[in-house]
C-alpha cells in the first residue's frame, strides 16, 4: 500500500512537471509562430565543409556533364566508331572499351583523354530577346582514356559517363574546368531591388526539365558578349504582372455572378471578394475582381532563387542553382548580382 501511495505520488508529480513544460513550449512556440516572416533565404553549408577547407560549388556530373549552347560550329570529324562487346550491345558506360577514328595518323598518344559530345539540335526559343539563333546544344556524355593506338583508330577506356555512350557520339580534347568555389555569402533577399546590371532569361535546362530546384543545371541567354564569367553569380526572379505562371487563372472560390447564392442583390455573398460593394442602403458598388486589384499598381518582382555560372560561350552560359526561394521555371529571368 505504501509503495503504491509513493507511486501515485510520483507519477502525479511527473505529469505536472510535464504538464507545465508543455505549456512552457506552447508559449515559446507561440512566440515564433507571430515573429515576423524573414525576407532573406540562407542555405547552410555544403555537407562536410569545413571554415578552412575550400569547397566547389559544382562536383563530378555537374562540372563535366553539364552541357552548353555554342554558337561555333561543332567539330564533326572525330567519334566513337567500334566497341570491343559491340555484338552485345549498341550502348556503353564506365569501364567498357570503344574505338575512336584517331590513330597514330593523327598524333594520338596512350594517355591521351577525350570528351564524348552529342550535338542535340539548334536551339529555337521565345525565351529571349536576342535573335533566337543562340547556337547549338551540346549534350557531354562523358570522357575516355587512350590505352592503346593503331594506325587508323585507337582503343580508349570510358573514364566517366554521364550518360549511356553510343557509336557515332563525337570525340574532342579533353578541357579541364574548375568550378567556382563555395564562399559564405549574405542570405538571398527576396525583396532586393533591380541594380541595372546585365540581365536575361533562362531558357533551358539540362534534360528539357521545367520545374527546377537546387543543383539543378540551367542555361541563360548571357554569354560572352555581356561581359559575363564562370563564377558570377545572378538574381533569378519573375515579374508578378496581373497573373501568375499559369495561362489560365482560376476563378475566385465565390464569384459574383453566381446565381442561387444568398440574394440578387447580395450576390456571391456579402463576404466574397467578388461580391458588390455596399453603396448607401444598396449593393450597387463596383465588382472587386483579382485582376481589376492588381490595376495600376508598380512593377514588383519576385525573388525565386540564386544561379552560378560554370562554363560561358559566345551567347549564352551553363549555370548551376545554387539556392531557391520556391521553384525555378524555364523562362524565369536572370539579373547579374
Amino acid at each position: 500500500m505504501k509503495f503504491q501511495n509513493f507511486y501515485t505520488r510520483t507519477i502525479g508529480t511527473s505529469f505536472l512537471v510535464l504538464f507545465a513544460l508543455t505549456a512552457v513550449g506552447f508559449a515559446q512556440l507561440g512566440k515564433q509562430t507571430r515573429s515576423s516572416a524573414p525576407t532573406t533565404v540562407v542555405e547552410p553549408r555544403p555537407v562536410g565543409s569545413q571554415s578552412d577547407k575550400k569547397v566547389a560549388v559544382a562536383l563530378g556530373s555537374n562540372l563535366y556533364c553539364a552541357g552548353y549552347v555554342q554558337r561555333a560550329p561543332v567539330n564533326t570529324a572525330n567519334k566513337i566508331v567500334g566497341a570491343v562487346n559491340e555484338q552485345d550491345g549498341h550502348i556503353f558506360a564506365q569501364d567498357d572499351y570503344l574505338y575512336i577514328s584517331m590513330g597514330a595518323g593523327k598524333g594520338v598518344q596512350v594517355g591521351d583523354k577525350f570528351a564524348v559530345v552529342r550535338p542535340r539540335g539548334r536551339v529555337e526559343t521565345k525565351w529571349t530577346k536576342k535573335d533566337g539563333n543562340l547556337g547549338f546544344y551540346v549534350q557531354e556524355v562523358g570522357s575516355v582514356e587512350v590505352v592503346r593506338v593503331k594506325n587508323e583508330v585507337s582503343v580508349v577506356r570510358v573514364k566517366m559517363s554521364c550518360d549511356n555512350l553510343m557509336l557515332g557520339d563525337l570525340v574532342e580534347p579533353f578541357q579541364a574546368r574548375t568550378a567556382p568555389e563555395f564562399v559564405n555569402r549574405p542570405g538571398l533577399d527576396i525583396f532586393s531591388e533591380p541594380n541595372g546590371k546585365a540581365g536575361g532569361r533562362i531558357f533551358m535546362a539540362r534534360d528539357g526539365q521545367e520545374l527546377l530546384g537546387r543543383e539543378q543545371i540551367v542555361y541563360i541567354d548571357l554569354g560572352a558578349e555581356d561581359n559575363v564569367k564562370a563564377g558570377d553569380y545572378l538574381t533569378v526572379f519573375r515579374p508578378l504582372g496581373k497573373g501568375n505562371i499559369f495561362t489560365k487563372v482560376l476563378d475566385e472560390s465565390v464569384s459574383a455572378r453566381d446565381d442561387s447564392y444568398q440574394s440578387n442583390t447580395y450576390r456571391g455573398g456579402k463576404f466574397s471578394n467578388q461580391a458588390a460593394r455596399k453603396t448607401g442602403e444598396t449593393a450597387r458598388g463596383r465588382v472587386e475582381t483579382t485582376a481589376e486589384a492588381k490595376e495600376g499598381r508598380p512593377a514588383i518582382r519576385k525573388i525565386v532563387g540564386e544561379i552560378v555560372i560554370l562554363n560561358v560561350k559566345e551567347k549564352t552560359a551553363t549555370a548551376l542553382i545554387t539556392r531557391t526561394a520556391q521553384e525555378i521555371h524555364t523562362g524565369d529571368y536572370v539579373e547579374l548580382q
